[in-house]
């Protein structure tokens, strides 16, 4: 192999182009990136995701190899290859005798971890990169709220605005609020058009027979037509963007908490997996949407932009800023004591629910979810049931092509579980039947009674909710956003709660029958 002086490594979710390594080209800078079974295999992902970040990977080394760089990409079937980020990069320093490695900061703890520990036992020069794509950096969140016990979400998100100037018109948001969250909580009428945007589409069979036949285990399902619909490249990204603003951004306020058997996406942007593997930069995706409102504010409701941005400007580079300034620890928190297996049906949506059956159903066939469908149907139950957070975590991680760690964990263990005792949410977000079928049509049709509490057939998001706030009174009672909910539970005669405890005792010891 040809002498380097530097080796510089990309991580699989680290594909900017626009990164100031790329600008100049040294024939001495050995440019790597592999393919390892440490990532493939430390959870069981979906199929899709797997593809779509090989296949990201792949486009982007040949990129730089367009660009005049020096690029050795490892395949996991190349001979030799170890399976281990560290365990091929330290062959890969013999063969080349390079004497330097360059990363970029890993989103990871435990990549973060172990290149840091491979840094200081092999004795190698280093130097570690921004990977240029946040707002914010690692610790930016966590200097913003010390000393505070809690992370105020709004407080970080009004601070983001400001810093960028978004929305803003001088030191005042524009429109006079910060949020218009309320407003953006409505029903999917009857007859809604769905715009279908251009998506890409990438044959995947071959790759999955290749996966399969390296013993690569996954879950979910290949498309139907054979065709990855996921971007890979700037270009597919940018083009889904385009569509996104053009044709779906007015309705997609209205609607964004909206659920419906009728349509898997709605008004989302699908832009997640794009963003999380920095094929497309968070920056770019804001002033995209800000423009547009800027230049036809009678064609984009405010409150539809506003809702968009917060969740890049403020929910994502929160979720980050989060997760680093509670690893390792965050892993460990389980405030309810949470110990129950998660159901068997969560891995093949078979389940009487019809709510679940769809939510499930789509991410094992799409390998996403939006929020909602994540927070509230999933999230809501598994909480409401018991399930061990670790539970949670690995299968949310796994099943979602947008899911890394540092935005899956905290929306997973933080604001869906509860599990930090409300270092992300202020409240545990669980809901009864009654929410589910005001933001959905699932519950038509469904096998269980959404109206009914007990009973054979009672809709057993009912009792669970009952029973969930019943044991957790001790720790719950004294939160100002759960009040009425322990008022209205005192009001019922000790032969109703009695009922509703007896039924979800039920539905808890057969979870795997409903």
């Amino acid at each position: 192999m040809k002498t380097y002086q530097t080796l510089r490594l990309v991580l699989g979710d680290q594909l900017n182009r626009e990164h100031s390594w790329y600008r100049e080209q040294n024939s001495s800078t050995l440019y790597v990136l592999m393919e390892c079974r440490s990532e493939t295999d430390y959870v069981t992902h979906h199929i899709q995701k797997i593809a779509g970040f090989f296949m990201a990977m792949r486009s982007f080394a040949a990129w730089l190899k367009q660009q005049g760089h020096e690029v050795y990409y490892i395949q996991l079937d190349e001979p030799g290859n170890q399976h281990s980020i560290t365990a091929n990069l330290q062959l890969l320093r013999e063969a080349t005798g390079a004497r330097r490695l360059e990363y970029q900061l890993p989103d990871e703890y435990r990549l973060d971890k172990e290149l840091r520990h491979f840094t200081a036992e092999a004795g190698i020069s280093y130097g570690i990169y921004d990977t240029e794509h946040f707002y914010t950096t690692r610790d930016e969140a966590a200097f913003l709220f010390k000393g505070k016990k809690t992370w105020l979400m709004e407080s970080f998100y009004r601070h983001m605005r400001k810093r960028h100037q978004v929305l803003m018109a001088g030191e005042e948001p524009v429109g006079e609020r910060w949020n218009f969250d309320a407003e953006n909580r409505k029903a999917v009428p009857a007859g809604i058009f769905f715009p279908e945007p251009p998506l890409p589409a990438h044959p995947v069979a071959e790759l999955a027979d290749w996966l399969r036949a390296q013993g690569v285990q996954w879950l979910g399902k290949l498309p139907v037509d054979g065709m990855l619909r996921w971007p890979i490249t700037p270009e597919e990204a940018r083009s889904l963007l385009a569509f996104f603003v053009a044709e779906m951004l007015p309705a997609f306020g209205d609607y964004q908490d909206a659920m419906t058997r009728r349509h898997r996406f709605l008004f989302h942007s699908r832009l997640s997996f794009a963003l999380n593997m920095k094929l497309i930069g968070p920056d770019e995706v804001v002033r995209a949407a800000e423009s547009a409102w800027r230049q036809s504010p009678e064609r984009y409701p405010l409150s539809a932009v506003e809702g968009f941005i917060r969740q890049i400007l403020g929910w994502r580079e929160f979720m980050r800023g989060i997760y680093w300034g509670h690893v390792p620890g965050y892993y460990h928190m389980n405030y309810f004591g949470h110990e129950r297996p998660l159901p068997s049906w969560y891995w093949t949506g078979k389940t009487r629910m019809a709510c679940l059956q769809h939510a499930i159903g789509q991410s094992l066939e799409e390998g996403y979810a939006h929020h909602i469908q994540r927070l509230m149907i999933t999230g809501n139950f598994a909480l409401l049931a018991g399930i061990h957070p670790d539970e949670v975590d690995r299968w949310y991680l796994g099943i979602y092509v947008d899911a890394i760690e540092w935005v899956e964990i905290t929306n997973t263990r933080g604001m869906s579980q509860f599990a930090d005792g409300g270092i992300v949410g202020s409240k545990p977000y669980v809901s009864s039947a009654n929410y589910i079928d005001k933001m959905s049509d699932y519950c038509s049709g469904c096998y269980y009674d959404k109206k009914q509490k007990t009973g054979p057939k009672a809709c057993p998001f009912n009792s669970l909710y009952w029973d969930f706030h019943a044991r957790h009174r001790a720790l719950l009672e004294k939160n100002p956003r759960i009040g009425m909910v322990y008022r209205t539970w005192d009001k019922m005669d000790a032969g109703q709660q009695a009922a509703l405890q007896k039924q979800a005792a039920a539905y808890l010891a057969n979870l795997d029958e409903l």
